[in-house]
């Protein structure tokens, strides 16, 4: 790790031995680490094209927006890019067969309900929907098109979809239905929130006037 290497050793030293899911919490901050490095990455090359195009931005804008890549970056370094810092890191699997894709929805669910651990069914099923709402919230507020709740709950779909297939031909985790429904409602869920958000700031500036 570039960033966080000397806290997750000093966390690692001290509940490694006594957390059993403390590899989600390796995972988590492997994730965090690769996304600042890319964020940045992405900051530098976006003043870059600012310069060039000589655009005038707003700051609050320019923020938001890499606190938006942040996650984004931060979202496949969790799901799919999970062992590398770089693409050539990975090994890409081309011939798996399209049998270990789970087409049937809420399968592999209801086999989560059924098993030992709780916490697996709902990090499954809430954590997946929880994890895509900034995706409703962020791409209709940034965008100056294509703000539609259609339109921005489809983006969701296909960012998850693109998720998905990756896992696949990565083989970095286990290719589902579920998950792509579950992205679905949480970008839908972020959409309406945005939406309620601003029907609010709406009628107190109409109060105020």
């Amino acid at each position: 790790m570039i960033f966080l290497g000397p806290l997750y050793n000093y966390i690692s030293n001290l509940y490694s031995a006594r957390i059993n899911h403390f590899p989600l919490i390796r995972l988590s901050f492997f994730g965090v680490d690769k996304a600042i490095l890319y964020t940045l990455i992405f900051i530098f090359l976006r003043i870059l094209w600012v310069k060039i195009r000589r655009k005038k931005i707003s700051w609050n804008h320019e923020f938001w927006l890499a606190v938006f890549a942040f996650y984004v970056f931060l979202l496949f370094f969790l799901t799919v890019f999970r062992d590398g810092y770089f693409l050539w890191d990975f090994k890409f699997f081309w011939h798996r067969p399209l049998s270990e894709i789970n087409f049937v929805p809420l399968v592999e669910t209801f086999k989560l309900l059924r098993g030992q651990s709780r916490l697996d069914f709902f990090y499954n099923l809430f954590g997946n929907i929880v994890w895509f709402i900034p995706m409703g919230i962020f791409k209709p507020s940034l965008g100056k098109k294509n703000r539609g709740f259609g339109r921005v709950v489809l983006i969701g779909a296909l960012v998850s979809v693109s998720i998905e297939a990756l896992q696949f031909v990565l083989s970095t985790g286990v290719t589902d239905i579920d998950d792509v429904i579950s992205n679905t409602i949480g970008t839908a869920i972020g959409f309406l929130l945005y939406f309620i958000c601003n029907i609010v700031k709406k009628r107190i500036k109409e109060l105020k006037l």
